[in-house]
């Protein structure tokens, strides 16, 4: 492995996922900007290394193996991986009740933000594995948490018939990532940044991107006796 620390951030090319490349550049990490679109992920890499960020593009569609495979062989020659975080997600668009959601929809979100994430965590944990200190955040949500949504007095926004159950997937998913490698020190957790100003939600939300990635680098940076399958907003654990 790399003296350097390596990053990967899936979805890197704008909103929460660049403020993380940003974020964990500033830490003197190299940050893999991983993004489908070659145009914008080299812009950002641009930007992030003006910045002064050493930062480099990683070619990535999340729902292609080939793809995945190829990040993966690109970030070996640059000497491994230390941290993946697993941001790139879709919302599927609206509307989204259960009984009017397209299943062609609901395949998609799920394709990118749950089987994705297993198909990149998948193809970069031989890396991981070899680091000294390896950390996984999965990008999830609060919407995603069936406490909440089962609550009549909260407020977690539209009826979701596809975006919020991949969150609780993801985050299902995450739990069983950390039960298989407890043990090892890969630690592994999934984070919800809050209600976030994206293009996922036209830019609706009150925080920030900046704000809405301080519990990803928080969870990349944790100690060897951190937590691990656990639930994070920046106020701490999350109901599930």
């Amino acid at each position: 492995m790399s003296e350097q620390t390596i990053a990967l951030v899936t979805g890197a090319n704008k909103g929460i996922g660049y403020e993380i490349a940003a974020g964990l550049g500033a830490l003197g990490w190299a940050v893999g900007v991983g993004a489908r679109d070659d145009q914008r992920r080299e812009a950002a890499v641009e930007k992030l290394r003006a910045a002064g960020v050493d930062a480099f593009g990683v070619p990535l569609d999340v729902t292609d193996d080939a793809s995945v495979t190829a990040a993966a062989a690109l970030l070996a020659d640059r000497g491994g991986l230390d941290v993946l975080v697993n941001n790139a997600a879709i919302t599927g668009g609206w509307k989204q009740e259960p009984t009017v959601v397209d299943p062609e929809t609901l395949r998609s979100v799920v394709e990118t933000n749950v089987i994705g994430v297993v198909r990149v965590t998948n193809a970069m944990l031989p890396m991981l594995r070899r680091s000294d200190a390896p950390r996984i955040v999965n990008m999830s949500s609060s919407v995603g948490s069936l406490t909440l949504q089962s609550d009549p007095a909260g407020d977690t926004g539209p009826i979701s018939g596809a975006y919020a159950p991949s969150k609780s997937f993801l985050t299902a998913m995450t739990v069983q990532y950390a039960k298989e490698l407890r043990g090892t020190n890969i630690l592994i957790n999934a984070a919800c940044p809050g209600f976030v100003a994206t293009d996922l939600n036209g830019h609706r939300g009150h925080r920030t991107p900046e704000q809405g990635a301080a519990i990803a680098i928080r969870l990349a940076t944790l100690p060897a006796d951190g937590p691990s399958g656990g639930i994070f907003a920046d106020s701490g654990p999350v109901p599930w």
